[in-house]
C-alpha cells in the first residue's frame, strides 16, 4: 500500500512536470473550478459565464475582453468526466418559456478555447496566441467534505451533533440516536436506520437554508446509494475504549472508509489540479432562513477556506507539494433579487463573512475577494411608493400554483449598512431578527431578446471574470 502510494505520488509529479512545461512553452491552461453552496446557481453561473466569454457585448469590465479575437468550444481534456451540458442549459434560460436548468449532481467539465491578441511593442510580431480556460462544476457539498480530512470520526461527531442540537430539523435523528448503543455490538439494521434518519436530515437542513450538510455524498450519492462507505452517522464516543465489533467501532470504520475512498480520489483527481476558484453563495437565502443559517454559512466558509490551505494536511501537502490556489472568488449571487441601491450592503456582508472565516482559518497564500452579482439578471428595477415612502423594489416573472406565470414586484426588506447588525445576533444565537424581516423570492428567468454579440444579461459577470482569469489572459 505504501508502494502504491509512492508510486501514485511519482506518476502524478511527472504529470505536473510534464504538463507545467507544456502549457510554458505552448497554449496555457486556467483551471477554473465552480462551485455552490444550496442552490447559490452554478449552473447558471458557468452558462452565462461560456454565453458571455463568446459573445463579449457586455462584459465591459473585463479589462482583457478587446484582446479576445474569438472564443469557442473545444472538446474537453479529461475523457473520463462528464462534459458539462452548456448548450441544453443555454436552451433553458433562452428558450421562449424561459426556465432554470436542470442542477448538476457530480463532477462535469468544459473547455472554452480564447484566442488572444497579443499587447505591447512585440505584439505584432508573436501573434496571436491561444489560452484555453478548463472549468470543473463539482458540488459545494463536496469541497465541504475536504474539512473531514483534519478530523477523526469522534471529532466530527462531537462537532456535528453540537451544531445540530437545537435544530428542528434534527429531531428525528436525535430520537433515533438516542435509542442506539454505541457500545453495543453492531447491528446492520441500526446502522442503516441511523444513517437514513442522519440523511434525512441533511435533506431537510438544505430546505431549511443550512450549509453545512457533510457528508456530501449523503446528499448526492449517485451510484454509491446503500453502501456501506454512505451508511454511517455522528455518534458520541461511549466511555471508555470501544470494543471492537461495536456499533461505534464500525462507524468510525465506515467513516475513515469514507474520507480514503470517497474524499481523497476527488481531491487527488479533481481539486488538487484547480488554478482559480469561485465559491457562490446564496447569502440573501441564508439572511431569509434567519440567524441561525446565517450563522452555519459563517462556519462553513471558515471550512471552505480552510480546504485551501494545505499546511496542517499531511495528505493535502503531499499532493500540492506547493502548488495551491491562486485566487477564490467568493460571490454572492442573486443580487437581481435586491434593487441596485442595496448591492453595497449585500457586497458589505460577503466581504465580513469572507474577513471572519479567513480569520478562524488562518488562511495564506491566496488571492481572495467578495462581491454581489447576478449570473442572470431576471428582474427590472423600479420604485414604489407605499404608506408615505418610496421602496425600492425588483420586478420579475413568478411561477403560479395552477401553471404559467405572471409578474409582480417584490420588496425583501432593507439590508444593514453595518453586517455586525445581522452577524452579531447570528453569533448571539438569536433566534429571529429582531427589528426587521428579510424575504426570499424565487424568481423564473426573464424573457430574454438577445441582440447579435451580446451574452445574457448579468450583473458584476464581467467584474468576476476580470478577477478570476483576467491578469492570466
Amino acid at each position: 500500500m505504501i508502494m502504491a502510494d509512492m508510486a501514485d505520488r511519482l506518476t502524478r509529479r511527472v504529470e505536473r512536470v510534464q504538463s507545467s512545461v507544456s502549457e510554458a512553452l505552448f497554449e496555457p491552461v486556467i483551471r477554473l473550478g465552480v462551485t455552490g453552496l444550496s442552490r447559490a446557481g452554478k449552473t447558471v453561473f458557468i452558462t452565462s459565464l461560456i454565453a458571455n466569454l463568446i459573445d463579449r457585448g457586455r462584459m465591459a469590465q473585463l479589462q482583457s475582453a478587446p484582446r479576445i479575437e474569438a472564443a469557442w468550444l473545444r472538446p474537453q481534456p479529461d475523457d473520463t468526466v462528464a462534459r458539462f451540458d452548456y448548450e441544453a442549459h443555454l436552451g433553458a434560460i433562452t428558450a421562449p418559456d424561459p426556465h432554470w436548468p436542470q442542477s448538476t449532481r457530480a463532477v462535469s467539465q468544459l473547455r472554452l478555447s480564447l484566442r488572444m491578441r497579443p499587447g505591447g511593442l512585440l505584439g505584432p510580431i508573436t501573434g496571436s496566441r491561444i489560452v484555453h480556460l478548463d472549468i470543473i462544476d463539482y458540488p459545494g457539498e463536496w469541497l465541504l467534505d475536504l474539512a473531514l480530512l483534519d478530523r477523526s470520526f469522534a471529532q466530527w461527531s462531537d462537532i456535528t451533533l453540537a451544531r445540530i442540537a437545537t435544530r428542528p430539523e434534527a429531531a428525528g435523528f436525535r430520537t433515533a440516536l438516542g435509542a442506539a448503543d454505541p457500545a453495543a455490538p453492531h447491528d446492520e439494521a441500526v446502522a442503516r436506520g441511523l444513517a437514513e434518519s442522519y440523511t434525512d436530515y441533511l435533506h431537510a437542513a438544505r430546505a431549511a437554508g443550512y450549509s453545512d450538510c457533510t457528508p456530501g455524498r449523503f446528499v448526492l450519492p449517485g451510484e454509491l446509494a446503500g453502501s456501506p462507505v454512505l451508511t454511517f452517522a455522528p455518534m458520541p464516543r461511549p466511555d471508555g475504549s470501544p470494543r471492537r465489533g461495536a456499533l461505534w467501532r464500525e462507524m468510525e470504520r465506515r467513516y475513515e472508509s469514507y474520507k480514503s475512498r470517497i474524499v481523497k480520489p476527488f481531491f487527488r483527481d479533481h481539486f488538487a489540479r484547480i488554478d482559480r476558484q469561485v465559491v457562490l453563495v446564496d447569502a440573501l437565502g441564508a439572511i431569509g432562513a434567519g440567524p441561525r443559517a446565517l450563522e452555519d454559512l459563517r462556519t462553513t466558509m471558515a471550512d471552505i477556506l480552510g480546504a485551501f490551505r494545505p499546511g496542517r494536511n499531511a495528505f493535502i501537502s503531499q499532493i500540492l507539494r506547493g502548488r495551491r490556489v491562486e485566487k477564490i472568488l467568493f460571490a454572492a449571487t442573486k443580487a437581481d433579487h435586491l434593487h441596485h441601491v442595496q448591492h453595497p450592503q449585500l457586497a458589505a456582508i460577503m466581504e465580513a463573512l469572507v474577513k471572519e472565516a479567513r480569520a478562524r482559518a488562518d488562511f495564506s497564500g491566496a488571492k481572495t475577494a467578495a462581491m454581489a452579482i447576478a449570473s442572470l439578471r431576471a428582474t427590472t428595477e423600479e420604485m414604489i411608493r407605499h404608506d408615505g415612502h418610496d421602496l425600492p423594489c425588483v420586478r420579475g416573472r413568478i411561477a403560479l400554483p395552477e401553471g404559467g406565470d405572471k409578474q409582480a414586484a417584490f420588496y425583501p426588506g432593507a439590508l444593514p449598512d453595518d453586517p455586525a447588525q445581522l452577524l452579531g445576533p447570528a453569533r448571539g444565537g438569536a433566534e429571529a431578527w429582531l427589528d426587521a424581516g428579510y424575504d426570499a423570492m424565487r424568481f423564473l428567468p426573464a424573457r430574454l431578446n438577445l441582440r447579435p454579440g451580446e451574452g445574457p444579461p448579468h450583473i458584476r459577470l464581467d467584474r468576476a471574470a476580470d478577477f478570476l482569469i483576467g491578469d492570466r489572459l
